[in-house]
């Protein structure tokens, strides 16, 4: 009777285990199709006659503050378009001022360049055309006039010439142009190799006269700037607004995954396929396990493991912080992404000590005090390095999403 009832039991058990796991796949939504991967296919933009909406189908892959993708298109003529930041998607717990927000501008608009001499065309952008908006981070604010003003014009026959030499050969025409569909951010662990001396030359080269790069990785400094990281991220996990803002952000299943294709999900983090959606299923469950608290714990958590494997750190610092200037640094993070990106290293910006919400004036002051001159101001830090790991590529906004009528 004894060896009855076990093998009773074990059925009955495995029968609830399958029933659960069941119920995990479906409420996660593990079998839909993945919408929000879409725009990272290399083919997504063929899909669209207008020149411009093509380019802009690259700029959906650029980096971005807070996976918010920001962005905001008026279609001008025949051949240009207007950029303006897109009021709807803030983050004015984290981002009061809206400075990271604007950075994501310049991001956008350096892949839409990359896509658009690639495509066969000059993309000439003109920032702020009708003045920048002011310093103040209110939606009346920063949508109240354009980031930029782009303009394509068709190359050269020589320049179209060589674009199509280079494609029958399975080439590009950019280097960069390729990277651009890789993640671009990796939150796993990095390998202990330091960068080549000739890799920092060329990455630190890549600066102009109002943003430089300046890239770390001596023992010292890579041991100070995690500290800082990790006190700041410290500040960022115990400030219950900013972490409930985040948590509002995530999408805890493939459903909200392709409902609303921005925000913060459980990718990137190195973790199985497998693994994502059961913790997924589990999320959608239970939600009180995505509450500001956990939130703010499994944010620390990642910024430790994240500063124990970091070979070097690099600062992107602006002269003065207009809005011209914080676009163009992100202008210029996309373009060190990219080129790093080419040479085998991957990226993540670690910014909260930049942040300039009350609670971070501390580390906000800390930074500048020790890394920047009077004037000056900290845009982004960022960690970089060779991962342990490959990581997916996250959650994209379909181009028509961004188009105003």
């Amino acid at each position: 009777m004894g060896i009855i009832t076990w093998q009773k039991a074990a059925i009955a058990f495995a029968g609830i285990l399958v029933v659960g796991i069941f119920a995990l796949v479906i409420i996660d939504g593990t079998f839909l199709h993945k919408q929000y991967l879409e725009p990272w296919d290399e083919g997504y933009h063929e899909q669209f006659e207008d020149p411009r909406v093509r380019v802009l189908a690259h700029g959906m892959l650029a980096p971005n503050s807070h996976n918010l993708q920001p962005w905001s298109v008026v279609l001008e003529g025949e051949d240009a378009f207007l950029l303006y930041a897109d009021t709807d998607r803030l983050s004015p717990k984290a981002d009061p001022q809206g400075r990271q927000l604007t950075i994501s501008q310049g991001t956008f608009l350096e892949y839409v360049r990359i896509a658009a001499e690639e495509l066969g065309y000059e993309a000439e952008i003109e920032l702020f055309p009708e003045g920048e908006y002011g310093p103040e981070g209110s939606p009346e604010n920063l949508g109240s006039k354009p980031v930029a003003r782009v303009s394509l014009k068709e190359a050269s026959t020589e320049a179209k010439r060589e674009a199509l030499e280079s494609r029958e050969t399975g080439g590009y025409i950019l280097p960069l142009y390729p990277v651009m569909f890789l993640p671009d951010t990796y939150r796993v662990p990095y390998r202990e190799i330091k960068l080549q001396q000739e890799d920092i030359e060329k990455l630190e080269a890549l600066g102009t006269e109002n943003v430089s790069i300046v890239i770390f990785q001596e023992a010292e400094e890579v041991e100070k700037l995690g500290e800082i990281t990790l006190r700041a991220a410290e500040v960022e996990a115990g400030n219950s607004g900013v972490q409930e803002e985040g948590s509002e952000l995530f999408r805890p299943n493939e459903w909200e995954k392709n409902k609303f294709r921005y925000g913060f999900t459980m990718e990137g983090q190195g973790l199985s396929p497998l693994k994502v959606h059961v913790i997924q299923g589990l999320l959608s469950f239970f939600p009180s396990m995505n509450s500001p608290e956990a939130a703010g714990d499994s944010f620390l958590s990642q910024a430790e493991s994240a500063v124990e494997k970091t070979p070097a750190y690099a600062l992107i610092i602006t002269e003065g912080n207009s809005r011209t200037v914080q676009v163009e640094s992100g202008i210029l993070y996309s373009r060190f992404l990219l080129t790093a990106a080419d040479m085998g290293y991957v990226m993540q910006p670690l910014s909260q000590a930049t942040e300039e919400y009350p609670e971070m004036a501390g580390m906000y002051k800390e930074i500048h005090g020790e890394y920047a001159e009077e004037g000056e101001t900290i845009q982004m830090l960022i960690r970089i390095g060779v991962p342990e790991k490959e990581v997916p590529p996250t959650m994209r906004l379909d181009v028509m999403d961004i188009i105003e009528e």
